[in-house]
């Protein structure tokens, strides 16, 4: 992965302060009354029109319990991830979504898993077929449409390949359902002779949102962003869970792993316990 492209951090300093709002329940008025900053400034970086100096950022932070030298730096702009490089794993952005799709394979591609069907189908199915790799699993993190929608063609072109997904978020595949694995938290799908791919539920973003361990490699959904966190989107699960999916099943894993997200740059569990403002 060390031909990354260097592209823009999901999130702007705007999303995360949308975020935080809407998670910790607190109006932008309330957010002026309680720090002292102009209403009017705060209302043009909700629109992603400037950004707060390092000064108000950790203002801000102290009150959506945020941290506030990681939010200085996000303000900033001052922190980018060092981009890792994990073996066995091809990145392809989904077109016309902006959104990440991953192929990760073993033997030279004779054994591989898909994660996550989204995009233009017929260029998702040139590419397995142009990599003549041999598909076993497509794997699904979450029901959005940007990271699930191709998901019927890839099948119907790989019909050997087993569709994997949570139970809580199935519904978003329609009849193909029916045949899916229903995978739960910690359970392993065999790889090869000794390679394990093993499902994290990590609940928020959806109820049934779920990244996926590879080796030291875990594709994370919408789940985590480097430098950042997907929105909270459950029916009956929200920000608080999706904080505490990724303090409790992501960030103790070791620190060398490798975090491939939905959206964005890739990142490591190091850097993102160290930089992420939501932790």
């Amino acid at each position: 992965m060390s031909d990354w492209p260097r592209i823009p951090l999901e999130d702007t300093f705007g999303d995360v302060l949308r975020k935080a709002l809407r998670g910790g329940g607190v109006e932008p008025d309330a957010l002026a009354a309680r720090t002292g900053i102009d209403g009017h400034e705060i209302a043009h970086w909700l629109r992603d029109e400037g950004a707060a100096s390092a000064d108000q950022a950790r203002a801000i932070a102290r009150v959506l319990r945020l941290d506030p030298q990681r939010l200085a730096a996000r303000a900033l702009d001052a922190w980018y991830p060092e981009i890792p490089h994990a073996e066995d794993v091809r990145h392809h952005p989904h077109d016309p979504h902006p959104s990440n799709g991953y192929v990760f394979f073993l033997e030279g591609g004779k054994r591989a898993a898909l994660v996550d069907p989204a995009g233009v189908p017929e260029r998702l199915v040139r590419m397995l077929r142009d990599g003549a790799y041999g598909l076993e699993y497509i794997l699904i993190t979450h029901k959005h449409a940007d990271h699930c929608d191709a998901t019927a063609e890839v099948a119907a072109a790989f019909p050997d390949a087993k569709i994997v997904m949570h139970e809580l978020d199935l519904h978003a595949i329609g009849e193909l359902a029916n045949a899916a694995l229903r995978v739960r938290d910690g359970e392993e799908l065999p790889f090869g002779d000794d390679v394990r791919i093993r499902m994290l539920h990590t609940p928020g973003h959806t109820d049934g949102s779920s990244s996926y361990l590879f080796k030291s490699t875990l594709f994370t959904g919408d789940t985590l962003f480097a430098g950042s966190v997907g929105g909270a989107y459950g029916d009956v699960s929200g920000y608080a869970d999706i904080l505490n999916s990724i303090r409790s099943k992501i960030f103790t894993l070791p620190d060398e792993t490798i975090l491939m997200p939905g959206h964005g740059p890739p990142s490591t569990v190091a850097q993102e316990r160290a930089h992420n403002p939501f932790f």
